[in-house]
């Protein structure tokens, strides 16, 4: 898949989580219900597009240590993330209300480990990653200076409200239409380059 395609889905089913989750709780309360499904499906959708703007970061930044360990890192946490956002999923699908939720999610998180690998400490890898990257990207002068900062803005926007998680998309885009449009100019070059390369008569091999 063209990885410009992944930095515009990314942002956008972020986008569209966010306002689900708006919608979802006028009435009081979020889930279970179709928004509830419906946001989260469109979230993990979004991470699986994240993992290939990951790749293609790690690649524009030279596949260097530094890029490959945050790229991993960052698939770590996504993988946390989808298998939190998969729970709340089944979760919602087996109880009745919202208050049979909160049973269910106890239950899930008083399991060993799934508290602190789930929720905590994995999905954290995915922000690092995503913002180390980027900051590589802008001290290697690949990206503009401001790109990192609305990222940042993006990561940070949620943590303050979760309810502004579609402005933190919006910025989100806007930092990744400007890579986007770094990987195609990387990727045009290196096409040239292949182009122009003169082939190696057999005999020198």
């Amino acid at each position: 898949m063209n990885p410009r395609i992944a930095f515009v889905a990314a942002p956008v089913l972020t986008f569209t989580y966010g306002v689900i989750r708006i919608l979802d709780n006028l009435d009081g309360s979020r889930g279970p219900g179709l928004a509830w499904t419906t946001g989260h499906l469109a979230f993990i959708g979004a991470l699986a597009f994240f993992a290939m703007t990951f790749h293609e970061m790690r690649r524009l930044a030279g596949r260097g240590r530094l890029a490959t360990g945050l790229a991993s890192a960052g698939y770590i946490g996504i993988t946390t993330l989808i298998a939190q956002f998969a729970i709340d999923i089944v979760v919602g699908f087996r109880s009745a209300d919202h208050s049979a939720m909160g049973v269910l999610f106890d239950q899930v998180q008083a399991v060993p480990g799934v508290q602190q690998v789930i929720y905590d400490f994995g999905p954290l890898l995915f922000f690092v990653a995503q913002i180390g990257l980027v900051l590589q990207l802008a001290i290697q002068r690949r990206v503009k200076a401001w790109t990192p900062v609305l990222v940042i803005a993006d990561v940070l926007v949620p943590f303050v409200e979760k309810d502004l998680m579609p402005l933190g998309a919006a910025f989100l885009l806007t930092s990744f239409l400007a890579l986007a449009r770094v990987s195609r100019a990387s990727r045009l070059a290196d096409g040239r380059h292949r182009v122009v390369e003169p082939a190696v008569p057999a005999s020198a091999r």
